[in-house]
């Protein structure tokens, strides 16, 4: 009898997982299937929404492969001495499998349990499966990865996108081995996490929860997501970009149920975002020190004030900008921002402030129920001017007037800033930049005391343009 494993990770579902697929696919009679997860210390984010989030969900898997006879087993403790006690307590453990995480801490583990393995003479199964395209499928003529997003995006255009496929896995369950010894420290583990979240997500995790909400989508949203994507108050997107960060939908379902319907503009703009979501991967890929380093050189030694009054201030929602501080403030709750708002505070922290964009970022994975490090780090570049494709160093967001264009009334400060919900829309924008009639009025409807601005708009967009020109 030979063991195989299927390792599970950030792969959290049954249909079209590509490594799942081919380990069932390889089982001979009297073969079995042990199936893990590794619970990794080193990536616990105790408290916070991205680490409560993440553990709901494989809760959630775990328990939608025990209503197929599946058993996960958690594993603890070091990964290399983890596999190295399963080779022992298995010796017949000949294959394993899983989908490669292809960029950052991801893919310094891959590499070193794939070469620990492959020197005990077991063979490794790995499938890259997480995106549409791989990062070498789409390369200039001369084989240099691209640099900027839309000759990038014409050739991905034109390729042709990887089929799904859908995978009864009841017929295999007789296969699959259930091991209480082997996951008795994993299950007190993974109580533990989940007894202790600050949040409960549990109705917003699932592979089924996933496909009845992109169905939702692309039956009632995605005609006009292209009107609708940029407005914070509008529930207009897809809200699928937590369920594809942890694997509880495949990318090429996504894709398929999308194209499945007739071409308009919404849906062109929003596979558009499946492209960027690949270009950043890409990116990523071949340029595995962008978390740590400018992608453009010209910028690497930039000398960022990094004032942490101000840095609390913007984590904790509390500038003085109303849309800067409600978006700061549904990311604190929610484990979520919005799009649009993602944009106007990483440019609020890196041009009004003048603060390091890592810090940005590294309070974005903190947080982020659907982080993915490969956009996130491309989009805190593209915002602080120092990334691939990025915009100009002098382009830089005007809060007020982002919220007049994208807020207008006030509906989505209202909901996350209260003490500002009283006022009326002329005012809530920049509530302590009033005439004194203006003044008595705001004091009249201010329930609660609200900070005045951390920094002058306009002044600081000088000094910034005066910083970068320096450097």
């Amino acid at each position: 009898m030979i063991t195989h494993v299927m390792w599970f990770r950030k792969d959290l579902r049954l249909e079209d997982n590509t490594a799942f697929y081919h380990a069932l696919e390889s089982l001979q009679k009297n073969d079995r299937l042990i199936c893990l997860f590794h619970l990794d210390q080193k990536q616990y984010k105790i408290g916070e929404p991205s680490h409560d989030y993440f553990f709901s969900a494989l809760e959630e898997f775990r328990k939608e492969l025990a209503k197929n006879k599946i058993a996960l087993h958690l594993l603890t403790g070091d990964l290399v001495e983890a596999f190295s006690s399963l080779k022992t307590q298995f010796p017949v453990f000949k294959h394993l499998y899983f989908n490669l995480d292809n960029s950052g801490f991801g893919q310094k583990r891959d590499l070193s349990i794939t070469h620990l393995l492959e020197s005990e003479h077991i063979s490794v199964h790995a499938f890259e499966e997480s995106h549409l395209h791989k990062a070498k499928d789409i390369l200039k003529n001369d084989g240099i990865p691209y640099q900027k997003f839309t000759p990038y995006y014409k050739k991905w255009a034109a390729l042709p996108k990887p089929a799904y496929r859908y995978l009864d896995v009841s017929s295999f369950s007789p296969y699959t081995a259930h091991l209480p010894e082997l996951t008795k420290d994993g299950d007190r583990e993974l109580n533990y996490l989940l007894s202790n979240r600050k949040k409960e997500f549990s109705n917003e995790v699932g592979e089924i929860q996933a496909t009845d909400r992109l169905n939702d989508f692309v039956a009632n949203k995605l005609e006009s997501y292209h009107l609708k994507r940029d407005f914070p108050f509008k529930d207009g997107t897809s809200h699928i970009s937590s369920f594809l960060s942890t694997g509880q939908i495949s990318i090429r379902k996504v894709w398929h149920i999308v194209m499945d319907g007739e071409s308009h503009q919404g849906q062109e703009i929003y596979l558009k975002e499946l492209a960027w979501r690949d270009f950043y991967q890409m990116i990523y890929h071949y340029h595995p020190n962008q978390y740590k380093e400018e992608f453009n050189e010209k910028y690497r030694s930039l000398n960022w004030k990094n004032n942490p009054e101000f840095f609390d201030a913007w984590k904790n929602g509390q500038t003085g900008f109303p849309i800067i501080d409600a978006a700061m403030r549904q990311l604190n709750e929610t484990g979520w921002m919005h799009n649009r708002l993602r944009m106007l505070v990483a440019s609020f922290l890196t041009k009004d402030l003048l603060i390091d964009w890592r810090l940005g970022e590294r309070y974005f994975a903190e947080k982020l129920i659907d982080y993915d490090a490969a956009s996130n780090i491309g989009g805190w570049q593209w915002a602080a001017s120092t990334g691939t494709d990025a915009v100009p160093y002098f382009r830089i967001f005007n809060p007020t007037t982002q919220s007049l264009k994208f807020d207008k009334e006030g509906d989505f400060i209202k909901i996350y800033v209260p003490e500002l919900a009283k006022l009326p829309s002329k005012l809530i924008r920049e509530p302590h930049s009033l005439s004194k009639e203006q003044q008595a009025e705001l004091n009249f409807y201010l329930g609660q005391d609200y900070p005045f601005p951390i920094v002058n708009h306009t002044l600081a967009r000088k000094e910034t343009l005066e910083w970068f020109q320096s450097q």
